[in-house]
């Protein structure tokens, strides 16, 4: 039941709300009780009636008027008390989601890592909707039943102890029989999440990567994959079902005979005068009462389960710890021209396979410095170090003196501007792309910054120019407009830091020399960090910095690498030679 009570430790926004809905269950449970009551009084009257002819008409009619009023104000009670129990489980959902995203956006870069988009976002729904319906569930249902039951056995009693005690006691086995089933329910809906966490990752997945699919014809293992997964599911389900209608059909049996026991010692006791008919008819819909709250028990507890289930997966990411600070309103004062200092610094994620180590490394301001290396080198890991999306294993990393470790993810993050290697873009206008994290942005600044990426006349080109949707990760976009878009949103954020993950990689040859023209222009007045593999585009850097194997080689200006035997020299030729291969076939060298 952990997981219920923090359901409704994380619902205290709206325990007001909950308490009124209480209120409303009471009120409605107290008088449903009342028309049998009445009733009682009603039977009473007729037998005095039929035995000695002195009923009371005029009490008679005014007990029928009283059972109208309660009859509509139960109606009342439960039509307020089932909106307000919606009222609530909409709130709850759209509370449960901010709070879980908040959260994601705490968790440490290797979290997101080894996750799948798609089943994070299965499990975020899953958990929401299963903890909002059982709170629906809660107001609408379980507390009248609860409620209800109680409230009735006490009625029993005070008419007959003994009908209320043998009334009493089918609970406590009923429960049993239905804790027991709900239990293994349970069991088998975790075994299927899990399938269905995974196929549905995967679905997200091939969707996201529809072209390899298509392109390698895989479309039928794929489709096979998510069957066979759906299968799996599917068989499980006939199982929770199998053994669902075995226990209910066990608890039926029980409640059956348990009921029809009491009603013949009812019966019994009437017919011996313990009991009066007005009493009878009483006891009698008392206990008919009481089957709706015991019917409903094994949904109650399957509920229950449910909500355990299904939103284990929810609040295991809640309960992870969180690295980053969600939102900074005011940021401290930035540096105006920041420099980066490495010190000692390593980093692995396991204790085993270290990724960068002793890195000793000082990017002064207004440098343009280059990193070079084979590829698992760890050029894009010092990148996500200098980020802060990673945290140094050992070691320090400090902005123009100031520590890493002091100052939040937002602080240092508000130096940087980046262009990634891969298209990192929103399926929204090309407006909302460059003007991404700046939304103050004016549309004479964001073509002043798109003309400068050399983007300005694909755009102009299209039918709703800056205002044209580009598709989920700009795929109606070639390749070399995407990039220039990412170019043109660091160039309009205008960063002391820039950092360019192979920025021109997607260019063709005379894009690239215009947008490394308007690049290098914009290097002046920054520091510039640079990781490439084609050496053509570094030549002007005032320094390079070779990685191997997760250690600092090599350091130096482009000309002197080029001529100092080593790896970059190595690459370099390796790199010539291919050129000069090239060339020779078209007998231009």
């Amino acid at each position: 039941m952990s997981s219920i009570a923090k359901i409704l430790k994380l619902s205290r926004p709206l325990h007001g709300w909950i308490f009124v809905a209480i209120v409303l269950i009471v009120a409605q449970s107290v008088l449903q009780l009342a028309t049998p009551v009445i009733l009682k009084n009603v039977v009473d009257q007729l037998s005095v009636q039929i035995s000695r002819g002195t009923g009371d008409y005029p009490s008679l009619f005014s007990q029928f008027v009283l059972i109208l009023i309660i009859n509509l104000a139960i109606l009342v009670f439960s039509s307020l008390g089932q909106r307000l129990g919606d009222f609530i489980a909409s709130r709850l959902g759209r509370y449960l989601t901010e709070v879980y995203y908040r959260k994601i956006f705490t968790l440490p870069q290797p979290y997101f890592d080894s996750e799948i988009s798609g089943k994070m976002v299965n499990q975020l729904s899953r958990g929401i909707n299963s903890i909002r319906e059982f709170m629906g569930m809660t107001t609408n249902f379980i507390g009248p039943s609860l409620l209800q039951a109680t409230f009735g056995i006490i009625l029993l009693s005070y008419y007959n102890l003994t009908i209320g005690f043998l009334a009493f006691l089918v609970f406590p086995v009923y429960i049993a029989i239905s804790s027991f089933s709900t239990y293994r329910w349970g069991l088998l809906q975790k075994e299927k999440n899990i399938h269905e966490d995974s196929v549905r990752g995967r679905i997200a997945e091939v969707i996201s990567n529809i072209k390899l699919v298509k392109t390698y014809n895989t479309q039928s293992r794929e489709w096979q994959y998510a069957s066979d997964q759906y299968q799996t599911i599917n068989n499980i389900y006939d199982r929770q079902s199998t053994q669902y209608h075995v226990y209910n059909f066990a608890r039926g049996f029980v409640l059956e005979l348990a009921f029809v026991s009491i009603l013949f010692l009812i019966f019994k006791n009437t017919f011996i005068g313990v009991l009066t008919l007005g009493e009878m008819v009483l006891i009698i819909q008392v206990l008919n009462m009481l089957r709706w709250p015991l019917y409903a028990m094994s949904m109650i507890l399957e509920r229950i389960r449910q909500a355990e289930a299904d939103s284990k997966a929810f609040f295991e990411v809640l309960d992870l710890k969180g690295t980053e600070v969600f939102h900074s309103k005011a940021v401290s004062k930035l540096v105006k021209n920041p420099g980066l200092t490495f010190d000692h610094v390593n980093f692995s994620y396991d204790t085993s396979n270290p990724v960068l180590s002793d890195i000793n490394l000082k990017l002064d301001r207004k440098e343009t410095v280059a990193i070079v290396g084979h590829s698992g080198a760890g050029k894009s890991t010092l990148i996500n170090l200098i980020l802060k999306l990673y945290e140094p294993t050992s070691g320090h990393i400090t902005l123009s003196g100031k520590s890493y470790r002091r100052y939040s993810h937002t602080w240092i993050r508000e130096h940087m501007a980046l262009v990634f290697q891969d298209n990192e873009l929103f399926s929204s206008t090309i407006r909302e792309n460059v003007a991404y994290g700046l939304p103050s942005a004016t549309d004479s600044e964001i073509i002043k910054a798109l003309k400068q990426a050399n983007a300005l006349e694909f755009v102009d080109k299209l039918k709703d120019g800056l205002y044209a949707k580009i598709g989920e990760r700009g795929v109606k976009l070639s390749g070399g407009q995407k990039q220039r878009i990412q170019i043109a949103r660091a160039i309009l954020h205008n960063k002391p830091i820039l950092i360019l993950d192979e920025a021109t990689s997607s260019l063709d040859s005379k894009s690239e020399r215009l947008v490394q023209d308007a690049l290098e222009k914009l290097y002046k007045n920054h520091l510039v960090i640079i990781i490439a593999h084609r050496f053509s585009t570094i030549q002007s850097v005032d320094r390079i910095v070779v990685l191997d194997k997760g250690t600092i080689i090599d350091s130096g200006k482009p000309q002197d690498l080029a001529l100092r035997p080593g790896l970059y020299s190595e690459l370099l030729k390796y790199q010539i030679e291919g050129n000069k291969k090239l060339l020779s076939k078209y007998e231009l060298y």
